[in-house]
């Protein structure tokens, strides 16, 4: 079955890349640029899991992640980072901002599609 994703990331050749492992393996992937209409596509999909990056035009991760957390609809959505953002602390912050996970990038796209799906399997949306 397949699992509905949402990829909030601002960079076009992160989200080429993230899709198309994503949809390889098999799920269903939405995309959205910035935060502002990650939080709308969120809503209006109702996703089973959020890729998340930090660094966003208009409104950063860590407020799309503490808006997400807010909403009734959505707060039950398991959301994972994926940034650039590397320092010891950073995987701190994110999940202190709401962040049920955190992948650093460059991703490896040979561990990546295992990586999100134990993010979907321990939250029970192992697809629809």
């Amino acid at each position: 079955m397949k699992s509905r994703l949402l990829i909030i990331e601002d960079n076009p050749n992160n989200r080429y890349l993230v899709t198309f492992l994503l949809t390889k393996r098999g799920h269903e992937v939405f995309e959205a640029e910035t935060g502002t209409s990650g939080l709308e596509m969120a809503i209006k999909i109702n996703p089973d899991l959020i890729l998340l990056d930090i660094q966003l035009p208009e409104v950063d991760g860590y407020t799309v992640m503490r808006h997400l957390k807010q909403h009734p609809q959505l707060k039950l959505i398991p959301i994972v980072a994926v940034t650039s953002y590397a320092m010891p602390d950073d995987r701190q912050r994110c999940l202190d901002a709401g962040a049920e996970g955190y992948i650093e990038k460059p991703i490896d796209p040979n561990s990546f599609v295992f990586e999100v799906e134990q993010y979907l399997h321990a939250s029970g949306e192992g697809g629809r």
